[in-house]
């Protein structure tokens, strides 16, 4: 009964971060984020479609859970929403939000996803486009700079199977050491 409640309370903690803070992100903004952060940039050129979530919101205490709704698009234009669950179990604390998106190589690779249930197996890898943040002292000062991962961020990602995976950080602090799956649901917007 204690497990229950405990992972029906990381659930809604999750479910909360992740309405909280969508309300204050638009798809346009966070497809432009990952449009300027680094190597992800190459991947609207060269990628079939995609898939983005504004905000993913995680919570956890041994059990965790993550949502975030999202919507798909292909060659530029927009053909469904996704939902994206996570149930992850292992040492754990905290929460944390962020940004996902999910580039699609080949038709064959946007239409396994859409297939209604989609999950990414044991080796799916994840680029998470980071902060960068330098400092130097002079004798004009002391001058310093971050990147907050939209500008200048350095990213290394390739095609694994046909999807490339990036995040970007929007907040929250959480320590992860689990094993953890994500699955995806789809639904078609009026595709002809």
């Amino acid at each position: 009964m204690k497990f229950s409640f405990s992972r029906a309370a990381m659930m809604s903690c999750a479910l909360g971060l992740a309405a909280g803070v969508a309300h204050a992100d638009s798809y346009s903004d966070t497809i432009g984020v990952f449009k300027h952060a680094g190597q992800s940039a190459e991947f609207f050129r060269n990628s079939y479609g995609y898939a983005v979530f504004p905000t993913i919101g995680q919570a956890g205490f041994v059990a965790g859970a993550a949502h975030g709704q999202g919507r798909v698009y292909a060659h530029g234009r927009l053909v469904g929403d996704t939902a994206v669950t996570q149930l992850s179990v292992g040492f754990q604390a905290g929460g944390k939000a962020y940004s996902e998106i999910i580039f699609f190589e080949d038709k064959r690779a946007f239409d396994e996803f859409r297939s209604g249930n989609f999950e990414f197996g044991a080796g799916a890898s994840v680029t998470a486009i980071t902060a960068g943040a330098s400092a130097s002292v002079g004798t004009s000062g002391v001058d310093g700079s971050a990147s907050g991962g939209q500008h200048d961020a350095a990213t290394m990602g390739s095609y694994n199977k046909g999807m490339a995976v990036f995040t970007v950080a929007k907040g929250g602090l959480m320590y992860d050491a689990s094993i953890e799956g994500e699955k995806f649901s789809y639904r078609p917007r009026g595709e002809s």
